[in-house]
């Protein structure tokens, strides 16, 4: 998943020499060799690289304080989406919905890498979320009996 994620972010990026990724361990960490020194490793630490390499630094926050917010939810996204469960679901969307009810975007008014892997994170949480509660053996028979 990280690596069409990092695919995504390329294209909106506008790079265009695509780059070639590989993965390492278990969870499949994106890993991409750097002709200039040891790998890159980690999806944050790629997405950090490939928004200075398309000189993009407004998406890492234009200040001290927009930098750290960035920083939050950028580790946020690794640390409680990757591999959430089905319980964990209903809280982070609980989570993102009150941190949001007063803001635009997650570091307030400026559109930054977090919102956009935040919204590559949620966004087949929450169609995978919808799809079984949409399609549950017992809603779908309720709904529609002659179903099965």
């Amino acid at each position: 998943m990280a690596l069409r994620e990092l695919s995504s972010l390329e294209k909106y990026l506008g790079l265009k020499k695509p780059n070639k990724y590989s993965t390492q361990g278990d969870k499949k960490v994106p890993v991409l060799q750097n002709n200039n020194g040891p790998p890159l490793v980690g999806l944050v630490t790629l997405a950090c690289h490939l928004v200075k390499e398309a000189k993009r630094l407004e998406l890492l926050g234009n200040s001290a304080e927009n930098r750290a917010v960035v920083q939050q939810w950028l580790e946020y996204r690794v640390t409680k989406l990757n591999n959430c469960t089905k319980d964990d679901i209903k809280t982070i969307l609980k989570d993102l919905n009150l941190y949001l009810q007063d803001k635009v975007y997650l570091a307030e008014n400026q559109f930054t890498l977090a919102d956009i892997l935040l919204y590559y994170g949620i966004q087949p949480i929450i169609v995978s979320y919808l799809f079984t509660q949409l399609f549950h053996p017992c809603v779908t028979q309720l709904k529609y009996p002659n179903a099965y």
